[in-house]
């Protein structure tokens, strides 16, 4: 996802004035700014250019910001790709059916500008960092970092960006057990708010793909404090 271009970020919302005022609050902090006013113009335009993250809209015209996020999530290509849903759902049900989907993030309307521009340079930035050391390995999880690739004993596990965030970090210090707080630090950043149920979520879609690719679940939990990799 590293461009050597502006990141480009893909705006999906069909409210115009909603639409304008994010695309200029984007081009301010330097970020080209690609527009889709529907989900199925929003998928046609990845396909086309993937983005470096989506601004996603929960109701949309048609397809849903829930299908169009599911269905990026599903495709080998896009999964990759960071999205932070927006939406006037508050309820917490919502939050957690979004993230379960795959979303990286979830903002509930109205929002800050201030503070959604502090999420989207977060999250971009987490994305790129990922990569200090590019090989890890661990009871037969491999992972490599420049290709943006993990395998569990030589099959391949798709993972989003936190998913792989999360278990660069325990796979890096196996037994350390690390705090939710702690986890939202190194994968979230400390310079937006996100709340610890987040991390349950990333850590409950994680095991699921590591046990689905043939590991008994190699993460523990340690109750009322966070997790570790045994």
């Amino acid at each position: 996802m590293a461009r050597a271009m502006a990141p480009l970020v893909l705006v999906v919302e069909d409210e115009p004035a909603q639409m304008e005022l994010l695309a200029f609050n984007l081009a301010k902090e330097g970020y080209e700014v690609m527009r889709a006013e529907t989900g199925e113009e929003a998928l046609l335009l990845v396909e086309e250019t993937p983005p470096d993250l989506v601004l996603l809209d929960w109701m949309l015209p048609g397809l849903s910001g829930l299908e169009v996020c599911r269905r990026l999530k599903r495709g080998r290509e896009t999964a990759q790709i960071p999205v932070i849903m927006l939406t006037a759902r508050g309820e917490e049900e919502d939050k957690v059916r979004g993230l379960d989907l795959g979303a990286e993030d979830y903002v509930v309307k109205p929002y800050s500008v201030a503070e959604l521009m502090a999420r989207v340079r977060a999250m971009l930035r987490r994305v790129r960092a990922v990569g200090a050391v590019e090989r890890l390995s661990h009871g037969g999880i491999e992972i490599d970092q420049a290709r943006h690739h993990v395998a569990v004993n030589g099959t391949r596990v798709d993972l989003g960006p936190l998913e792989f965030r999360l278990l660069v970090l325990l796979v890096g210090q196996p037994g350390r057990v690390w705090s939710r707080e702690q986890l939202l630090d190194r994968v979230w950043g400390t310079d937006i708010h996100v709340e610890s149920r987040t991390v349950d979520v990333h850590v409950g879609r994680l095991r699921k793909k590591l046990v689905a690719a043939g590991m008994n679940d190699p993460i523990r939990t340690v109750r009322g404090f966070g997790y570790a990799l045994d």
